[in-house]
């Protein structure tokens, strides 16, 4: 049987800073194709290409990715600042719409550090643009140096909220992570619950409240070692499994209308 079709948002980059591409990690596509269990499919995440009813109608679920680039801040009512980093508009236009449809139409979705940013965003939230300048707070930023397993390396804690979604996925109050973030929310949006968090205090595991479908998010990069990782596993099967259970809800929804 054919896998389930897994959407990827990507981002805009310049290769040698001329070439224009779309681009997303390989270890994005390793984890939705080897743990997830599906199809991963690139999407030029730009709305000269795509549309939203059109990738609703063609994917049966997304990942949304991380990256450099930075939502704009006029999506969540602020200014620009130099400490809001590079952009890529094309991206939020495809993927804010693209999530407040997912959650009404109850089709999965997994943010994963701008994509987390994203969901936030797309429900009316906001962000920080430094969580590093704030009072109180450790830097979450990559590390300027090192290779990548030590870039990618569980470096802080996340603990959940008693008894909530991420708690019962894991089985346990607090987990480690990696960190490689230097964004994240300032005032959670309209129905996106908070359900774990860094020691600091910063946001790190979200999910949209009475949506009817998969709509887990994580301020962290679980598509490391997705495989073997005792965190990263169990969120994306449990992502494969929404995806294939919208896929057979869908499939069975065509026959019926077949007949």
């Amino acid at each position: 049987m054919a896998r389930s079709k897994v959407g990827i948002i990507g981002n805009s980059y310049l290769i040698n800073d001329q070439y224009p591409v779309h681009a997303g990690g390989t270890m994005n596509s390793e984890a939705i194709a080897e743990v997830a269990g599906c199809m991963p499919l690139m999407i030029p995440s730009d709305p000269r290409f795509v549309t939203v009813g059109e990738l609703l109608e063609s994917f049966d679920g997304f990942l949304l990715t991380g990256g450099r680039p930075n939502v704009h801040p006029h999506e969540y009512g602020e200014a620009e600042t130099e400490a809001h980093g590079a952009f890529d508009r094309a991206r939020d236009a495809i993927a804010l719409p693209l999530i407040r449809a997912c959650v009404d139409r109850g089709q999965p979705f997994l943010g994963i550090c701008r994509g987390f940013q994203e969901v936030n965003v797309a429900m009316g939230g906001t962000l920080h643009p430094e969580i590093r300048d704030l009072p109180g707070r450790m830097n979450h930023r990559m590390p300027p140096d090192g290779t990548l397993e030590e870039k990618f390396a569980l470096r802080h804690t996340v603990r959940f909220n008693p008894g909530g979604v991420f708690h019962r996925l894991f089985g346990a109050e607090e987990v480690m992570t990696n960190t490689l973030h230097g964004q994240g929310i300032k005032r959670p949006g309209a129905r996106v619950v908070v359900d774990g968090q860094a020691p600091d205090g910063t946001p790190e595991a979200v999910y949209i409240k009475d949506a009817p479908g998969f709509t887990m998010s994580v301020q962290w990069h679980p598509e490391w070692g997705a495989a073997s990782d005792p965190v990263s596993r169990p969120l994306f099967e449990a992502f494969g499994d929404a995806v294939r259970a919208w896929a057979a809800g869908a499939a069975q929804a065509g026959l019926q209308r077949s007949a």
